[in-house]
């Protein structure tokens, strides 16, 4: 399969190239490289960090008085921040379609588990659909968007990498999960076994000034512990509770599972809708011959670099 030409990817190469310039000329070189880390970070998150404070904002400012109500603002702003991704070439049409399978999923499971108890939207809003607000399917298309941005703007490899469709079928069955628990035993512990059994040998591989790498399950559980602290944001702000659970009251910690399970789901979704995911059957070389051309040079090169790697 052949990834399509990817205009975000150039759009904001030059920028990172300028940034890079202005750490390393302040700071150590392992120093200069975590700055960059966190830079990058936050830009591929650039979306979930919008909600959340879309969020916060709006549990402050808002009236009840007012013509709209709080969940259906959240659900415009959502449309409109990812319609001017697009037209800023922030995310690429391929990152659009992660957005709508997660938008998808996550609407499913969420109308299922308000049915079944296990959480709830207390505000009104015209925009719900059998108690859930449309908005809510954006946040966990914010963890798809946040997946497909880290992976092109870290410009990531995996290796080794499992089998697809090994990949697959843990992403299958954690899903099922979620739903079958609630009427047969909860196999969560088995899915965290399989989670490191098949992914334990898996390096994701990212590039600052060299090559570094972090074992996949380790990302996993840091990104499911962010995602559990955005997720007390929004039970502080009354966005939504869980069943029981005063505005106040932090978040259960088991949730952290739930969201470390979950992000195997995400990534496996990533690698279908963008075919970006690159596996490799060695580590990558320290070598970057970016750094070793004229910055012009690589942006034209830029346009069109994806389009010659093999994905799965």
């Amino acid at each position: 399969m052949i990834p399509e030409r990817d205009p975000a990817r150039g759009q904001t190469r030059a920028l990172e190239h300028r940034l890079g310039d202005w750490a390393r000329a302040r700071l150590p070189g392992f120093a200069s490289d975590f700055v960059m880390f966190v830079l990058k970070q936050g830009w591929a998150c650039l979306f979930g960090a919008l909600m959340l404070a879309a969020i916060l904002l709006s549990h402050w400012l808002w009236q009840a008085g007012w013509p709209i109500h709080r969940y259906d603002a959240l659900f415009l702003f959502a449309l409109i921040v990812q319609v001017l991704f697009l037209i800023l070439r922030l995310e690429t049409w391929a990152e659009v379609r992660v957005i709508a399978l997660f938008h998808l999923t996550g609407t499913v499971m969420e109308i299922f588990k308000v049915d079944t108890g296990s959480w709830a939207y207390p505000e009104p809003g015209f925009f719900k659909l059998m108690g859930v607000p449309l908005f809510s399917g954006f946040m966990y298309a914010s963890v798809g968007s946040y997946m497909a941005r880290v992976i092109r703007i870290f410009d990531m490899r995996f290796q080794p990498y499992p089998p697809f469709w090994v990949t697959l079928a843990l992403a299958g069955a954690i899903y099922v999960n979620f739903f079958a628990h609630h009427f047969l035993p909860d196999i969560r512990w088995f899915l965290f076994a399989a989670t490191v059994l098949i992914y334990g040998r898996t390096r994701i591989w990212f590039r600052l000034s060299r090559w570094y790498f972090m074992p996949l399950p380790v990302a996993a559980f840091l990104t499911s512990l962010f995602l559990w602290i955005a997720e007390n944001i929004g039970t502080m702000t009354g966005t939504w509770l869980y069943a029981g659970q005063a505005t106040l009251d932090r978040v259960s910690f088991a949730k952290i599972g739930s969201w470390y399970l979950l992000l195997y789901v995400s990534f496996v979704t990533v690698t279908l809708a963008t075919k970006r995911v690159i596996a490799l059957d060695e580590p990558p070389r320290d070598h970057d011959p970016d750094r070793d051309r004229p910055q012009h040079q690589q942006a034209k090169e830029d346009a069109g670099r994806d389009a010659d790697r093999a994905p799965l």
